[in-house]
Parts: C-alpha cells; sequence; structure tokens
C-alpha cells in the first residue's frame, strides 16, 4: 500500500529528554527566554501534540475538547517545546497514533493562563493559545515518550484533578 501524502517539510527527527513535570517542562536552559507571547523571538518553531491524523497545510482549530475536557474550546493550544508537545500528544484523546506536528499560528496569540501565572509563575512551559487557527508546516515523526510509568503517573494525576473538580480550563 502507497501513501499519496506529499512529503513532509521541516525536521524528521528530534531527540529530547524528559523532565519532571509541573517542575519543569523546558527541554533545555536555552528554552528559559521563551517566557511570554509578547517575548517570542520572530522564527519561533512551534509544536502541538494531538491524535489527529493531518496533513502539512491542515489548519488546527479551535472548537474541539483537550486532553482536559470535552467540550469545544474557544481557543487552540500550542507550545514552543517538544517537551510539552509531547505531553500533549501522549494524553490526546482518542484512537490512533500520538503526532506532534511544527505549525504556525495564523492570527495573534497569547500566553496559555492554564500554565502561566494564574496557576504557575512565569511561562515555564512555552505555551500559548489562540482563536485563530494554526497551520501545520510539518510534523516530528522520531521522537521519544515518557517512561511508561510516568505516563502513567501524569494520567492518574489528570484523573484526580477531573474527580476533584480541579480539571478546568481558563478559557476567558
Amino acid at each position: 500500500m502507497t501513501s499519496s501524502r506529499a512529503p513532509r517539510p521541516g525536521p524528521r527527527s528530534r531527540k529530547h529528554t524528559t523532565t519532571n513535570w509541573p517542575i519543569s517542562l523546558r527541554q533545555t536552559p536555552s528554552e528559559e527566554a521563551l517566557l511570554y507571547a509578547k517575548d517570542v523571538p520572530a522564527g519561533t518553531v512551534f509544536y502541538h501534540g494531538t491524535k489527529a491524523d493531518l496533513e502539512v497545510g491542515d489548519l488546527i482549530a479551535p472548537g474541539f475538547g483537550s486532553n482536559f475536557v470535552e467540550r469545544g474550546l474557544k481557543h487552540v493550544y500550542f507550545t514552543a517545546t517538544l517537551e510539552a508537545a509531547t505531553w500533549g500528544a501522549e494524553l490526546a484523546r482518542g484512537e490512533g497514533r500520538s503526532r506532534i506536528y511544527i505549525v504556525e499560528p495564523t492570527g495573534p496569540f497569547d500566553d496559555d493562563p492554564n500554565l502561566t501565572d494564574k496557576k504557575f509563575p512565569g511561562n515555564m512551559t512555552a505555551s500559548y493559545r489562540s482563536v485563530d487557527p494554526l497551520r501545520i508546516t510539518g510534523e516530528i515523526e522520531d521522537w521519544e515518550g515518557h517512561p511508561p510509568e510516568r505516563l502513567k503517573e501524569m494520567k492518574d494525576n489528570l484523573a484526580r484533578m477531573k474527580q476533584d473538580g480541579s480539571d478546568t480550563i481558563i478559557e476567558d
């Protein structure tokens, strides 16, 4: 069986290390400079982790549920770190394999308040959101997930948050 998909531009393989979230989702100390949306330098590479099977050129738009709530959201979320995108991909709902897409915002974006200042100081995960879609420009096809015990720990924490009602998404 052959695929009719066009070759995917951009990085084909990136290796990264994991850290113990929520202490830090930074990949490397150099990412410390990627704090607030207003400070993100032009040319920054952004990622979106999901289980959706999409193509280069497709748009990821708001209106879908997240890893935390099933209702449609007003924003689409993305990050400038592979570490945070890895969590997004591994925790994504649905069937199919986890994927990390390289994306570019099509409009303005803000810091994700679910991970910035309102819950944690700064923007340690370099996480952002937009009411405008993200355009897929590539896919990271060779990335390393978290060890099974670490993934289970995170899923258990999310289940606990849902049970105690602290699994809310700030959408204002």
